[in-house]
């Protein structure tokens, strides 16, 4: 997914409070995605008060929406550098397309990964079968050594794993003794969780990763510190046991991510990841002119996103406060 803001700042500005536990939430803002019947996604990650988790470097949620309403998803032909893009759905149906010749389709519980690397682009538009379309889309910031790494494209459908109260699907890393054969650049965890209704999920973690809880569906509490849905919790390295409680009569759905603290500076603007201002100009100059660096999509019918204007400003690189 494009980052459709027509002017996108350094940094998403959202709130986050700290509790008792040592818990940080942080809650998402809405941020529409263009056009007179735009989706509204619930972007938490990036903001002021944490940029990565991991090297997970942003988060949009979006959902339930009805597409009668809404008309869906469809983004046109638009550019990434220094990522991957992970797609993951709850409800409905999303067509791919990128400059690699890949024509897929992203569908609940499977996991579509596609690495920008050097540069790639590609266009995403929920198909005509889609009635509520629901779902994350989440980026992995690569690490300095792999940033420039070739364009590749990876679909992974991962088991159901029955939980004590609860059940995962394990897309990236590892948990509750399923590993994804999916291979990252720095180590990761990605999962989708259900949980039963007032039922506690005890879940053995990674000391060495931080994690994040982003709450899709009913209230869930994370060792102790209650998340309503929508909202982020994030609990810094050093936990090996994780307790999600559902304190709702509903199921609980949540996804949760997770990583070692990413000690790389990084300037992410609009679609692009690098470490300089510099790094910026060249891949948008890049995009605007139709450079080899992006390749071509082929299959879709329109134009292809113009990047927006660059700020008045450098771009400065940013990591997560000094106190995290």
């Amino acid at each position: 997914m494009s980052n459709m803001e027509p002017h996108p700042a350094e940094q998403a500005y959202a709130s986050a409070d700290l509790s008792e536990r040592g818990i940080e939430i942080l809650t998402a803002r809405d941020v529409p995605l263009g056009g007179p019947r735009a989706m509204t996604v619930r972007r938490t990650l990036p903001q002021r008060a944490r940029t990565l988790i991991g090297a997970w470097c942003f988060a949009d949620h979006y959902g339930p929406d009805d597409v009668a309403l809404t008309g869906g998803m469809r983004v046109a032909p638009h550019p990434h550098t220094g990522l991957q893009t992970v797609s993951w759905l709850f409800s409905g149906e999303i067509e791919h397309r990128d400059s690699l010749g890949n024509h897929a389709f992203a569908r609940p519980g499977e996991l579509n990964l596609m690495t920008g690397g050097f540069g790639i682009s590609h266009s995403e538009v929920s198909t005509q079968r889609t009635t509520l379309l629901h779902g994350l889309q989440l980026w992995v910031a690569l690490p300095h050594a792999h940033r420039h790494t070739a364009r590749n494209f990876q679909h992974y459908v991962p088991d159901l794993v029955r939980l004590n109260g609860g059940e995962a699907r394990v897309f990236l890393g590892s948990l509750a003794g399923h590993t994804s054969p999916v291979p990252t650049f720095t180590p990761l965890l990605g999962a989708e969780l259900s949980i039963e209704p007032h039922t506690t999920v005890h879940l053995a973690v990674s000391e060495e990763f931080e994690h994040g809880v982003i709450v899709d569906s009913g209230e869930v509490d994370m060792n102790g510190t209650s998340l309503r849905a929508t909202e982020l919790g994030y609990a810094p390295s050093g936990l090996t046991l994780l307790a999600l409680t559902n304190t709702s009569p509903q199921r609980a759905r949540v996804v949760l991510l997770g990583g070692p603290p990413f000690q790389e500076e990084i300037v992410m603007w609009w679609n692009f990841i690098g470490r300089t201002h510099e790094d910026i100009v060249q891949a948008r100059e890049a995009w605007q002119r139709g450079s080899d660096r992006f390749g071509r999509v082929d299959g879709y019918v329109g134009d292809r996103l113009p990047a927006p204007a660059l700020p008045n400003a450098t771009i400065t690189p940013r990591r997560n406060p000094a106190s995290s």
